[in-house]
């Protein structure tokens, strides 16, 4: 990138990055017959079609910045996506959040029935890890171990999970800010971090520059989770596509809920601005991140 992060143009950036991801989803999940097509459908409707491509565009860019070939970055960015939108879906089930809405539309479990949903949900994860260990996705065999091992990190019981079970353990319960900041770390920072160590599994980085783009990607996603909450705290489901004002009334732990809005603001600029910190040792080319971090304190959806 030869424009500075004042200048950059995000949206353009995540639009292209959206068009690539929607045709490498499309690609890696087509459409088959048989009595099982109705499980692939529901598979592309979470997948495809919708979203902001946030983790794809964090993949894409910390790839570019070692000059990883595009179609290896958007592989991973595709496979992370699939690991998202399971994420999504079993987050809306009855047994979760019980959310209607998603994007805009209908829920999986509501555009299908809730035993469709909870099978696309574990395809989805499923696909996302057979992805990253396809030879497409990286001629060398220890890069693509990383990347399943690293993602396997993310997701499970150390990362998205555990702090779904985190979540769901601390609803009606008064917790400290220690406590709700390891929650958001590890439910939603965990896969948004390893977007950003991708990029440096990719490129077979430094283990000085992997643990920056890690850091970056950890304070990101903290800022982003807390840019959600306010987001439900003061948002439309006009804006948002879902239901708003669910985390007050369901008690959820949150940091707005402990600083308060005003509070929870500053706190979330001030990770945007420590996440841009961790860039330091990258040039321009990283404007692209640096530019993210601002647009995930200031978005309206």
């Amino acid at each position: 990138m030869t424009q500075s992060a004042d200048v950059f143009d995000l949206a353009s950036a995540m639009s292209r990055v959206a068009r690539v991801m929607e045709e490498c989803l499309d690609s890696l999940l087509p459409q088959v017959p048989g009595l099982e097509a109705r499980l692939v459908e529901a598979m592309r409707y979470a997948a495809l079609g919708g979203g902001k491509r946030m983790r794809a565009f964090v993949v894409m860019e910390a790839a570019s910045l070692f000059a990883v070939a595009e179609t290896s970055a958007a592989r991973v960015a595709a496979s992370i996506e699939m690991l998202h939108a399971y994420s999504l879906i079993h987050d809306d089930l009855p047994a979760m959040d019980d959310d209607d809405m998603r994007r805009g539309k209908p829920s999986t479990h509501k555009a299908f029935d809730e035993a469709t949903a909870i099978l696309a949900g574990d395809a989805l994860q499923a696909r996302a890890f057979e992805v990253l260990a396809e030879p497409e996705t990286h001629s060398d065999a220890a890069a693509r171990c990383d990347l399943v091992l690293a993602l396997g990190h993310a997701a499970g019981s150390r990362g998205m999970a555990g702090g779904q079970m985190i979540d769901i353990e601390a609803e009606g319960r008064v917790l400290t800010a220690v406590e709700v900041t390891r929650l958001q770390a590890l439910k939603t920072g965990r896969l948004i971090q390893f977007s950003a160590e991708a990029g440096a599994i990719l490129g077979r980085a430094s283990p000085s520059q992997r643990r920056a783009l890690a850091a970056y990607g950890a304070d990101l996603g903290t800022a982003f989770q807390i840019a959600d909450d306010l987001l439900d705290a003061e948002g439309t489901a006009e804006e948002t596509g879902k239901a708003t004002g669910k985390d007050a009334a369901a008690g959820k732990a949150t940091m707005v809920a402990i600083l308060g809005i005003e509070s929870a603001r500053t706190h979330a600029l001030m990770l945007s601005q420590q996440a841009v910190a961790h860039l330091e040792g990258f040039d321009e080319r990283a404007d692209g991140l640096r530019a993210l971090a601002s647009f995930a304190v200031e978005r309206r959806s």
